[in-house]
């Protein structure tokens, strides 16, 4: 958590409004090139072009000792996240731009149900209720019975559960590791797992599909980056509000780029999803404040000072 005295919100909603800007770049750009390259294909060479980026950083990765448990994190989250990019780049194709930023938000709540099944979280009522709520959202968005739920739908349930157990994977990794060596290795594992997926169905791709596919792995490093930044200046009770607009420009991105029509149902969903995602987070910080406010009580009135 950012100190008190370091806490600047308005950087904090800047950056993670420039944050929103890029992602739904990212999902446009991967919207561009259709389906003509096979999902699996198109992922690797995002990921297989984006290590470009990492050169910088090779000595420091290189420097970097990984214990043979954290060898095998890596390998099941890069296999974990290896699925959920493939179902991405399937949806994306597949289904409005509004829809696939919507589902994408259920990642978190995801996330949650994970810490308390597998890492002893507790999952207070309010949490749970939240939970609820927000898979209440992603029925509004997909309405089953009201209209057809395609494999696009279904690809994006799948991914924001794969994309949840990799951020749980990265969580355990990050603490005994720097946060460039755990965004390293996952660049390295997705793009050796996604290659013999691509080389099944390989198509080759023109000179504007690759600068395309540079673009959007240049995007999407720009805006972990900003996210950092965000996260950096201000907590994230103040921040997660904000990823509701990524979903304000995909709808305008997708009315006025792709023609695609505005569906209220999917904007309502969004902002139910996002609403229980935004309250978890602030509850997360009111107890971890407690938690250190406690803490130092404890250690100021210890029963050795007590005169």
């Amino acid at each position: 958590m950012v100190a008190k005295s370091d806490t600047r919100p308005g950087w904090g909603i800047f950056w993670m409004i420039i944050t929103g800007v890029l992602f739904v770049g990212v999902t446009a750009l991967v919207k561009t090139i259709g389906t003509r390259i096979p999902a699996p294909e198109a992922a690797f060479l995002r990921y297989a072009l984006g290590l470009v980026l990492l050169v910088p950083a090779l000595p420091m990765l290189l420097r970097t000792r990984v214990s043979p448990r954290l060898w095998a994190a890596f390998g099941v989250r890069g296999a974990v996240h290896t699925v959920g990019v493939a179902l991405w780049f399937f949806a994306m194709a597949r289904i409005p731009l509004a829809d696939v930023t919507a589902m994408n938000f259920l990642s978190p709540i995801y996330v949650t149900i994970g810490a308390a099944l597998f890492l002893g979280e507790r999952l207070a009522l309010r949490r749970l209720l939240a939970v609820l709520i927000a898979l209440g959202g992603a029925l509004i968005i997909l309405r089953p019975g009201l209209r057809e739920v395609g494999p696009g739908h279904m690809a994006m349930l799948l991914t924001a559960i794969c994309f949840g157990a990799s951020y749980l994977l990265a969580k355990a990794a990050s603490r005994e590791v720097s946060p460039i060596a755990v965004v390293g290795m996952l660049s390295v594992t997705v793009t050796i797992g996604l290659a013999p997926l691509a080389a099944m169905d390989w198509v080759k791709p023109t000179m504007l599909e690759l600068i395309i596919l540079f673009g959007v792995a240049a995007l999407a490093t720009g805006g972990h980056y900003t996210m950092t930044l965000a996260f950096r200046a201000a907590p994230l009770a103040v921040t997660q509000p904000m990823t509701f607009l990524q979903l304000v420009w995909a709808v305008l991105l997708g009315a006025l780029v792709f023609g695609e029509a505005v569906d209220p149902y999917v904007v309502l969903g969004g902002l139910v999803i996002v609403a229980s995602v935004s309250f978890i987070t602030w509850r997360e910080a009111v107890l971890k404040r407690r938690d250190i406010s406690a803490r130092y009580n404890d250690e100021a009135v210890s029963p050795a000072q007590v005169p």
